[in-house]
C-alpha cells in the first residue's frame, strides 16, 4: 500500500511538472558578420553638429590646439593616424567597416585609416590592471536581449579630435541594433551612443550613427604613421612660436 501511495505521489509531480510552462528561451543575438556602410557622411542626432558642453578650462586647451593645427589644415588623417574613439564612429565619410563576430569576441575593423576594435566578452576580458590606455580604449562586451552594448575606457586624452575632444577619463556607452529591411532591402545598424566625460563635459555628448549592410562587400586596406602626424604637430607649434597645450 505504502509502495502504491509513494508511486501516485510521483506520478502527480510528473504530471505537475509537466504541466508547468517551460521557461521562454532567451534571444539568439543577431548575426552582425560582415561589411557595413555608413548612412550620411557623420553622426547624426544630439552632439552632432551643435556647441559640446566643454568646460571652460576645456574649451580653452581645445582652442590653443587648433590654433597650432587649423590654419594649415593638418589633421591626424592627413597623415594616416586613426581618429581613436568616438571619432572612429563620427566620422570616416563613406568608407565601410567590417564586423567579425565571435561568442566571446567582436572585431570591428574601419576601412578608413586601417582602425581596428577589438570588443571582449565575459572571461575573454583582460583584468583592469592589464589594460593599456590608447586611442581607441579598452572595449567591453554583452548582450541586453538583441542589444548590443559596448563600455569603452582606458582612453587618453584627445585634444586632436576635432568634434569630440576629451581627457583620459572618458568612458563610451555604444548601444547596437537591428533595423530595416530599407528601401533596397537591406538591414540597418543603428548605434546609440553616450560619452560621459565629467573632466571636459559639463553633460554626457550623445549621438546617432547608422549603417547598412553591404552582402559580399569587402575592405580595401589603408595604412596608418602616429610618429608622422606627433612630428608634424611639433614642427606646426614651433613655426607658430606656441607651446603644445
Amino acid at each position: 500500500m505504502r509502495t502504491r501511495r509513494i508511486a501516485s505521489l510521483a506520478s502527480l509531480a510528473t504530471a505537475m511538472l509537466i504541466a508547468l510552462p517551460l521557461p521562454a528561451a532567451a534571444p539568439s543575438p543577431p548575426d552582425l558578420n560582415g561589411v557595413w556602410s555608413p548612412v550620411g557622411g557623420g553622426a547624426r542626432g544630439e552632439g552632432a553638429g551643435q556647441p559640446l558642453p566643454l568646460r571652460p578650462e576645456a574649451k580653452q586647451r581645445h582652442g590653443a590646439f587648433n590654433a597650432i593645427v587649423s590654419p594649415t589644415g593638418d589633421t591626424p588623417g592627413g597623415v594616416c593616424l586613426g581618429a581613436g574613439m568616438p571619432g572612429m564612429l563620427m566620422g570616416g565619410g563613406g568608407y565601410p567597416m567590417e564586423i567579425i563576430q565571435r561568442p566571446q569576441q567582436i572585431t570591428m575593423i574601419f576601412e578608413l585609416h586601417g582602425e581596428v576594435r577589438r570588443v571582449y566578452f565575459g572571461e575573454r576580458n583582460a583584468p583592469l590592471a592589464d589594460r593599456v590606455p590608447g586611442r581607441s580604449g579598452y572595449s567591453s562586451g554583452r548582450w541586453d536581449g538583441n542589444v548590443l552594448v559596448i563600455e569603452t575606457s582606458s582612453l587618453v586624452e584627445q585634444l586632436d579630435q576635432r568634434t569630440t575632444p576629451h581627457s583620459a577619463e572618458a568612458v563610451i556607452v555604444e548601444r547596437y541594433r537591428v533595423e530595416g529591411p530599407d528601401s533596397q532591402g537591406r538591414r540597418v545598424l543603428v548605434a546609440e551612443v553616450t560619452m560621459t566625460d565629467p573632466e571636459f563635459y559639463t553633460q554626457p555628448v550623445v549621438f546617432t550613427r547608422r549603417w547598412t549592410e553591404v552582402p559580399g562587400g569587402h575592405l580595401l586596406p589603408y595604412e596608418c604613421n602616429e610618429e608622422l602626424w606627433i612630428r608634424r604637430v611639433e614642427e606646426l607649434a614651433e613655426k607658430a612660436g606656441r607651446k603644445l597645450p
